[in-house]
């Protein structure tokens, strides 16, 4: 679907002179071409689209894509030996195909074009699938909606992998929403579907006066395509709605035409159907590059890896995004059990492809998808913190655990506990541990001679003065009068205070010091 020719500069050549320009005359001299001035200089959507990266991978060799269009003229330069023979219905002029009825713009072999020209050299239009096939499917210039949803369905049957439908209501697409027509489009696109082909369809052009998404753009399960500007924003004059699926460049796409429409042999124009033609040929890399998807999987393989150019999502103007041929050639992607266009949800979960097919791109068994903005990154912190609050609490949990000093007043230990120098951490006689604390002789850790048992204990008694509690006699730290288990101390000057009734404390041995 085209708003008319727009030719800005001629094109300066050496040996074959081409001019694009509005009735374009003879050049009165040859003067070096540009860059720009150059067939591949103005495909500035192969640079958008990375399109000499995705050809490293595949030029699409081995898939057929249907043009429902006026024809193809297989005479053209960049499309000998691309077009094969197809049908003719409706006002065709051609029954195998291969003629293109529109004598102002021949439609149908510019679509061709977009998607399989064969390029050969900066004179030369490049195609985005340039291995791929034509067939076409005539429509000559005057047909309606059977003739669309018979077309769709021969395609299918003569074994089509992408069936392009450029077509709007000026062309006698309709945006039909019920009644018969619709019901026929819907039973055409579910055939095509069956048959394992993809149906890729215009959204239509607002200039055309489209005010809705055009049929069978609008047609569930089919790929409708919106159009994008040469900065990637939604272009004003594409129709947008609901049912846009995916977008693509429109904006000054050139095109090969046949010297009887264009005398310099190309166009350039802007519209929705070189967006699902661009559309058609980056799915046919997708099939040669995976012939093993089934449609629903080279539809949701496409969906998944497009790069959202509205709100997270999908929305009316970008469908679920841009198109992005090498994420789409490159990225895993899990798979889906039936045509995600056709289900609520286009996340539909992992499925086998097609009968005796191994998935080459199987997802993981859990998946966590965040949507984008402030919403994804609160949700992500959180997701860490847990984890790390919690191993942060275990182990600050055995710290303190292991820090813990035995329970029970000093000399003293609980059931259980070791005695000193009998394994116990941090305890004299133990490797890496001094013989005793600073300021004892060594040998004698803390006790005068002839105690060298437990600390604060009377010799020759187990922690307790016979028959009489103690306590020490002003000594700090040291419990008070009435708590067993404690040796009398030396008070630190003055006469040695006794407990009335017990023994009179030793005095402390010469050199030692007191405990």
């Amino acid at each position: 679907m085209r708003t008319g020719n727009r030719f800005r500069r001629p094109l300066a050549l050496t040996a074959a002179a081409v001019a694009l320009a509005v009735g374009a005359g003879p050049l009165a001299a040859p003067a070096p071409a540009r860059a720009a001035d150059t067939v591949r200089g103005l495909q500035w959507y192969l640079d958008t689209l990375e399109i000499s990266q995705a050809h490293q991978i595949t030029k699409g060799r081995g898939v057929t894509v249907a043009v429902l269009d006026s024809g193809v003229d297989p005479s053209v330069p960049e499309l000998r030996g691309q077009v094969l023979p197809g049908t003719g219905l409706g006002s065709a002029s051609a029954s195998d195909g291969r003629r293109d009825d529109d004598k102002e713009k021949a439609h149908g072999t510019s679509m061709s074009g977009i998607i399989a020209s064969r390029g050969g050299g900066e004179m030369r239009h490049l195609g985005i699938a340039p291995e791929a096939k034509i067939l076409p499917v005539g429509l000559g210039t005057t047909f309606d909606l059977e003739d669309v949803a018979e077309g769709i369905r021969w395609a299918a049957d003569a074994g089509a992998d992408v069936i392009n439908v450029s077509l709007g209501e000026k062309d006698g697409a309709l945006p039909v929403t019920a009644g018969p027509e619709r019901v026929r489009l819907e039973q055409a696109v579910r055939h095509a579907l069956d048959k394992d082909a993809v149906v890729v369809a215009s959204a239509g052009n607002r200039k055309q006066g489209a005010t809705r998404v055009s049929s069978p753009a609008n047609i569930p399960g089919v790929i409708a395509v919106t159009g994008l500007t040469k900065r990637g924003t939604a272009f004003a004059e594409s129709v947008h709605g609901p049912e846009a699926v995916l977008a693509g460049p429109m904006e000054d796409i050139i095109s090969p035409r046949p010297r009887s429409v264009s005398p310099n042999g190309y166009g350039v124009a802007s519209g929705t159907s070189d967006a699902g033609a661009i559309v058609s040929g980056v799915t046919a890399l997708v099939r040669a590059r995976y012939p093993d998807l089934d449609a629903a999987n080279v539809i949701n393989r496409m969906i998944r890896t497009a790069r959202d150019g509205g709100g997270p999502g999908r929305d009316d103007q970008y469908g679920f995004g841009a198109v992005d041929p090498v994420a789409a050639l490159t990225r895993s992607v899990p798979a889906v059990p039936s045509n995600p266009l056709l289900t609520s949800a286009a996340n539909a979960s992992a499925a086998p492809t097609r009968a005796g097919a191994v998935p080459e791109d199987d997802g993981p068994a859990v998946a966590i998808t965040l949507k984008k903005g402030p919403g994804a990154w609160i949700t992500g912190a959180f997701c860490l913190a847990v984890p790390i609050g919690l191993v942060v609490l275990v182990v600050v949990l055995i710290r303190r655990s292991r820090r813990r000093p035995p329970a029970g007043p000093p000399g003293l230990r609980p059931p259980g506990f070791p005695p000193p120098g009998a394994g116990h951490p941090g305890r004299p006689g133990q490797p890496g541990f001094p013989s005793g604390p600073p300021g004892f002789p060594p040998g004698q850790p803390g006790f005068a001679p002839g105690q060298q048992g437990q600390p604060g204990i009377a010799p020759g008694q187990p922690g307790f003065a016979p028959g009489q509690p103690v306590r020490s006699a002003g000594q700090p730290g040291v419990p008070p009068t009435g708590q067993s288990g404690f040796a009398p101390g030396p008070a630190p000057s003055g006469p040695t205070s006794a407990v009335p009734g017990g023994p009179t404390p030793p005095p402390p041995a010469p050199g030692g010091h007191q405990q």
